[in-house]
C-alpha cells in the first residue's frame, strides 16, 4: 500500500512539474542596429573599391526568443560574411550582452558585395606582414559587435508574449536561377553570375535546379504579428562594386514588406552559393528595384499562405552539431605561410593566403563549426556556414517532408564556398580557390542536417 501511495505521490508530482514547464510563458523581442562601414573602409573582403558613398544603410536585425532559462538569439547583417574567429567573438558577445551561451546564438549574412566582411584572425595575420586595414576595418567591426549585443540586450526589456506562430510559403517568379550551366559530358560550360543576362546563352539557358519558394515564419501575440522572419536561397546582387554602400534587392523587399505589414521584418539567405539572379539581371540599374519588387511579392505571399497555429514553450526545441570540415587537399599551411609573406605577390593574393591559413590551421587544430537548429511546433529552421550550394537545402527539406524546413546559410563565411561532392569534379568558378572545404563535406554536411532535424518527439 505505502508503495503504491508513494508511487502515486511521485507520479502526480511529475506530471504537475512538466505542466510548470510547459505553462512557461514564450516571449521574444526583437532588435536592430547600425551596422554601416564608415568612408574608405573596405567592401567585400577588399575585392571591390572601398567606401565611397552610402546609399542605404545597414543594419542588423534578429529576435532574442525566451522559453526557458537561456535565450535563442537569430541575427541576420546585411554584410558579405563574418568568419572564423570574428563569427566566435560576435556570437560570444551577443550570447554575454543576452545571457545566453554562444552556441544559442545563430549568426548569418545576407552576403551583399557592396557590405563589409569581418575575420579577426585573417586581419591579424594581414597586420603581422604590412597589409593592415586592406581586408576589413577591425575597429568598426568591434564597435559594430558591441552595437548589436547593446541593442539585442536592451531589446529585451520590452519583450512580448508569443501565444501563436505562423508558416507560409509564396513562389517567387523571375529572380533566381543556377550559376553552373552544365554541357552534356557534364562539366560546367557556361558560368551565369549575377549580372549574366548581359550574356545571351546565359540569359536563354533554364533557371536549373533552385529553390523557388521564400519561406516564411511569424510570431503573434493573439493576433498582433511580433515579427517576421523570411528565408531565400539566392546571391543578392544586382550591381555592385563602385563604392557605394547598400543592401541590394533583398533589403528593398525587406524593407517595402515590413513597412507594408507594420512588422519587424528579418530576412536571412539561403543556401544561395551556386544561385543568383543571372538570369533575369544584366546589370542595369532599373533591375534592382524590378528584382526586389519579385522578391516582396513572393513574401506577400507568403504572409498571405501562413497558417497559425497555438506555440507554447513545450513546442520548443534548440539543438547544435558542431562539425570539422574536411579541408582541400591543395592547402597547405607552410605554403600558405610563405605566399602570405611574399612581398613579390599581389596584396589580393596575399589576402588570400591569409584568409586560407586561417581556415587550414583551425581545421587542422580540431576546431568545429556550430549547425544548429531551431523547431518550433511542425517548423524547423536550420543554421549552416558559408556559401552553401542549394542541393543542401533541398535535400534537408526532403528529409522531413511533412515538416516545414527553412534553412539560413551564410553563417561561419570561413569555409567559402561549399560544394556538393559532384561539383567538385565539374568544373566552374565555386568549386575552385573559393572552396576551402574537399569534396568529403556533402557527407559531414549531410550527416549534421540528418541528426539535427530528428523531431525530439522522434
Amino acid at each position: 500500500m505505502f508503495l503504491r501511495i508513494l508511487y502515486f505521490v511521485v507520479f502526480q508530482t511529475s506530471l504537475f512539474a512538466s505542466s510548470l514547464i510547459a505553462a512557461e510563458p514564450v516571449r521574444l523581442s526583437t532588435f536592430e542596429a547600425d551596422v554601416t562601414p564608415p568612408l574608405g573602409s573596405p567592401l567585400c573582403n577588399g575585392n571591390v573599391a572601398p567606401v565611397m558613398e552610402i546609399t542605404t544603410p545597414l543594419t542588423a536585425r534578429g529576435i532574442v526568443l525566451q522559453y526557458d532559462d537561456q535565450p535563442i538569439v537569430l541575427c541576420a547583417f546585411d554584410w558579405v560574411g563574418i568568419g572564423n574567429e570574428s563569427y566566435d567573438q560576435f556570437r560570444k558577445t551577443i550570447a554575454e550582452a543576452t545571457g545566453t551561451t554562444a552556441d544559442r546564438v545563430a549568426l548569418q549574412t545576407l552576403h551583399q558585395h557592396d557590405a563589409p566582411g569581418s575575420d579577426f584572425a585573417t586581419e591579424k595575420l594581414l597586420r603581422e606582414v604590412g597589409l593592415p586595414g586592406n581586408y576589413s576595418n577591425p575597429d568598426f567591426d568591434h564597435e559594430s559587435m558591441q552595437r548589436v549585443a547593446t541593442a539585442a540586450r536592451e531589446s529585451m526589456k520590452a519583450a512580448v508574449l508569443i501565444t501563436h506562430m505562423g508558416i507560409g510559403t509564396g513562389r517567387v517568379e523571375k529572380v533566381a536561377s543556377n550559376r553552373r550551366i552544365l554541357g552534356e559530358n557534364g562539366k560546367v560550360v557556361l558560368q551565369r553570375q549575377s549580372s549574366g543576362g548581359k550574356n545571351k546563352a546565359a540569359r536563354e539557358a533554364p533557371e536549373g535546379t533552385i529553390d523557388p519558394d521564400v519561406r516564411l515564419i511569424s510570431f503573434w501575440n493573439k493576433d498582433q504579428p511580433v515579427a517576421v522572419l523570411t528565408y531565400y536561397a539566392t546571391h543578392p546582387q544586382s550591381y555592385y562594386g563602385k563604392g557605394s554602400v547598400n543592401w541590394d534587392f533583398v533589403g528593398i523587399a525587406r524593407e517595402q514588406q515590413q513597412k507594408n505589414l507594420g512588422v519587424p521584418h528579418i530576412h536571412f539567405d539561403g543556401a544561395g552559393g551556386n544561385i543568383a539572379a543571372g538570369k533575369y539581371n544584366d546589370g542595369a540599374k532599373d533591375k534592382r528595384p524590378l528584382l526586389a519588387s519579385r522578391l516582396a511579392e513572393g513574401m506577400q505571399k507568403a504572409w498571405d499562405s501562413q497558417t497559425k497555429t497555438e506555440l507554447t514553450s513545450d513546442m520548443i526545441n534548440w539543438s547544435v552539431v558542431g562539425v570539422n570540415l574536411p579541408v582541400r587537399e591543395n592547402l597547405k599551411a607552410e605554403e600558405l605561410k610563405a605566399k602570405l609573406e611574399n612581398t613579390d605577390l599581389t596584396p589580393k593574393v596575399r589576402m588570400r593566403a591569409a584568409r586560407d591559413l586561417t581556415f587550414v590551421r583551425r581545421m587542422n587544430e580540431g576546431h568545429e563549426i556550430p549547425i544548429s537548429c531551431l523547431n518550433l511546433g511542425d517548423a524547423s529552421i536550420l543554421h549552416l556556414p558559408g556559401e552553401l550550394f542549394v542541393e543542401y537545402q533541398l535535400a534537408a527539406q526532403a528529409m522531413q517532408p511533412d515538416r516545414f524546413v527553412a534553412m539560413a546559410a551564410y553563417g561561419d563565411y570561413g569555409p567559402g564556398y561549399i560544394g556538393t561532392e559532384i561539383a567538385y569534379g565539374q568544373g566552374g568558378y565555386e568549386t575552385s580557390q573559393v572552396s576551402r572545404v574537399a569534396p568529403q563535406v556533402e557527407g559531414v554536411l549531410l550527416e549534421a542536417i540528418r541528426k539535427l532535424l530528428v523531431t525530439p518527439s522522434e
